[in-house]
């Protein structure tokens, strides 16, 4: 075995100036001065005090815990409501007021509502391709103009608009595309959830917004600073039947256009306003000026017999004469080189009632003359027919009339029966109110009257008891006369036919073409809506025996619309006895005697006192207190072409109905206006 001895470590190193191991140790002298001892008791005297302000930090530091356990744990005090309430975050989901106020119905249905929407727009100089881009978007947009498309999107212009229309649907699949340059801009989009229901009424807006025709025109302002509804005086079911009806009745007889109206006869508020043809509200841009013709308002129409209404009413409203009154009708009237006669001649002398049942236009021709033009010009003044309508509307157009100068003998004789004068459906409506109603007349209004609200003033143009007369006048001629077939079971009708001839392109009267209308109220006894119908220039069919007259053509469609709407509006069919007594109460005689006392006018005695120069011009008899020299001949006293105005009628195009521009055609023979 061999041993390996491992050396010893080295001793560790001896700090410099101590001492060697195993040394003696030495006492060391310290010398503690007074500024020593003062330094240590500063040193002390602070550490006392270090010591105390952690004691005071420590008990307060318990108080404070003690504090909130007791004020958190054990008792807490909990918020109150109102602290609750406020600290909730306010957040108002209700969308953005639109720009446009809707419209409603009269009760409350939309008709119009914007929309919020987007509007596609592209700035060309960020399209790469403007050719590929156009094939994409044109295969989600069928309705794009891809020509005009592509040449928006080549242009150097740095913004175009695309498309300002487009539905959520159409907004997403352009989305999708991922078009570079394409965008879109919020935007509002009108909408008309009816279609063509009330068309005329509403009218339309522009791509900008702003109303271009109709309520949304004439209401432009209004509509656009106020964000409350706009409430139409239209009852939107009322509107959808009448609009049925009359389309049937253009189709069953291939009428090119018609209108229908129905009015509050206490009020002047239009129910239903419907023109045809007419089109959707939504694309008022793309219509055909045809169809956005308002024959209503804007189309200017010979009455024909309607207009009787007006002659027998203010000639039993000037006293001059009266029901049972009686007047030659024996031979057609023959004025110089010009006749009137009846579409169906009587040869009898006819009393008022029977006048108006049988529409004889040699009645109210003896009438008017006996009234003369002036009290005629006066009543049709205070009737409206010679200024236009205050209708909010701005296609509403003037009547056309004669010329006051030229107003002679054949004018008086003619317009009585609703030749000669031309005014449109709204016109002629709004004069028969008064007529029904009572005598008041009031300006018709497409606004919605507030029935918490003062009711509709009015301007009384007739007595009462004419207006009384009238409404039994008008009775008999739906219960015996031209009228019958707008009679409703349950219903007291009534009504006046006419049948008016139709001025052609060159002034004259076209042949075998007529325009057929019918006026109607209903209920007779307490009349509380007026309906007019007109048909443009009809076709006969087997159901009409080969004639297009009023009474065949417009009035059955005036009864049809009388039995759906009189429930709707609250007026229940009467039956039995009650109906017997209320057609007993306004039934006239056809041939009436005059009341004790009273002498009728008649054979041997065929003028009032007062009767005007014409009516004895006719007779060709010399006026009282006149010169033969002076009154001349009856044929001096005739115009020989009636002087409409100096501007030319307001159409639709095509229409040839109402294409007349300063005078109309001579009177040859004027027969099928009177029924």
């Amino acid at each position: 075995m061999t041993l390996t001895f491992r050396p010893e470590p080295p001793p560790p190193s001896r700090r410099k100036g101590a001492p060697a191991q195993g040394a003696t140790l030495r006492m060391e002298h310290v010398r503690v001065t007074a500024p020593d001892l003062q330094r240590r008791a500063q040193l002390d005297k602070a550490r006392k005090r270090m010591l105390l302000c952690a004691g005071l930090f420590g008990v307060l530091y318990v108080v404070l815990a003690a504090k909130l356990t007791l004020a958190t744990i054990i008792h807490p005090i909990l918020p109150t409501q109102a602290v609750l309430d406020a600290m909730q975050p306010t957040l108002d989901v209700t969308p953005p007021a639109p720009g446009r106020a809707s419209i409603t119905d009269r009760n409350g249905t939309i008709l119009a509502v914007s929309l919020p929407g987007a509007e596609l727009y592209a700035d060309p100089k960020q399209v790469p391709d403007p050719q590929a881009a156009t094939a994409k978007l044109a295969s989600v947009l069928p309705g794009l103009n891809v020509a005009e498309t592509q040449k928006k999107l080549s242009s150097a212009k740095d913004f175009v608009y695309l498309d300002r229309r487009l539905t959520p649907s159409e907004e997403l699949a352009v989305n999708a595309l991922g078009i570079p340059g394409v965008n879109f801009e919020n935007g509002e989009k009108r909408h008309y959830p009816e279609g063509d229901l009330a068309a005329h009424i509403l009218g339309g807006i522009d791509l900008g917004g702003k109303g271009v025709a109709g309520v949304e025109a004439y209401f432009q302002t209004r509509l656009t600073t106020n964000p409350a509804p706009l409430a139409l005086s239209i009852d939107i079911g009322i509107e959808g039947i009448v609009h049925d009806e009359l389309a049937a009745a253009l189709k069953e007889f291939q009428s090119p256009g018609g209108c229908a109206i129905v009015m509050n006869a206490h009020t002047g508020e239009v129910v239903a306003m419907v023109s045809l043809p007419d089109y959707d509200a939504g694309t008022l841009g793309t219509a055909s000026a045809d169809s956005r013709f308002n024959r209503c308002v804007t189309g200017n129409y010979e009455p024909g017999s309607v207009f009787k209404l007006q002659t027998i009413s203010m000639a039993l409203d000037s006293g001059m004469i009266h029901y049972w009154d009686y007047f030659d009708t024996t031979h057609p009237l023959h004025v110089g080189k010009f006749t009137i006669t009846d579409f169906e001649p009587a040869h009898e002398w006819m009393a008022v009632p029977h006048i108006l049942d049988v529409s004889s236009n040699i009645g109210a021709s003896r009438i008017a003359t006996i009234l003369g033009p002036r009290i005629e010009q006066e009543w049709y003044q205070k009737q409206g027919f010679f200024s236009k309508l205050p209708i909010q509307l701005p296609e509403a157009q003037p009547p056309l009339y004669p010329s006051f100068k030229n107003w002679g003998l054949s004018t008086t004789m003619t317009v009585s029966f609703g030749n000669g004068i031309a005014v449109s459906p709204l016109h002629l409506i709004t004069g028969v109110l008064p007529i029904v109603n009572g005598g008041i007349r009031y300006e018709p209004t497409l606004l919605a009257v507030n029935p918490n609200g003062p009711p509709p003033t009015g301007v009384r143009v007739m007595s009462p008891q004419t207006s009384d007369i009238m409404r039994k006048l008008m009775t008999g001629v739906v219960m015996s006369g031209t009228g019958k077939n707008a009679a409703v079971p349950g219903y007291v009708v009534g009504g006046k036919t006419g049948t008016a001839q139709v001025v052609g392109p060159n002034g004259k009267y076209l042949l075998h073409t007529n325009n057929a209308s019918f006026m109607a109220a209903f209920p007779m006894n307490d009349p509380q809506y007026v309906i007019y119908v007109l048909v443009l220039q009809p076709h006969p069919d087997s159901t009409t025996g080969g004639f297009t007259t009023g009474g065949v053509i417009a009035a059955p469609t005036v009864g049809r619309i009388i039995a759906r709407i009189g429930p709707m509006l609250g007026i229940l069919p009467a039956t039995g006895d009650t109906l017997a007594a209320l057609d007993a109460s306004l039934t006239v005689p056809m041939n009436p005697t005059p009341p004790p006392g009273q002498v009728a006018l008649g054979p041997g005695h065929p003028l009032p006192a007062g009767a005007n120069a014409f009516a004895y011009q006719l007779l060709g008899e010399t006026p009282p207190g006149a010169s033969p020299a002076k009154t001349g001949h009856p044929s001096a006293l005739i115009s020989d072409t009636h002087n409409v105005s100096q501007r030319p009628a307001h159409a639709a195009p095509g229409d040839s109905s109402v294409k007349r521009t300063v005078r109309a055609t001579k009177i040859q023979s004027v027969e099928v206006a009177n029924n």
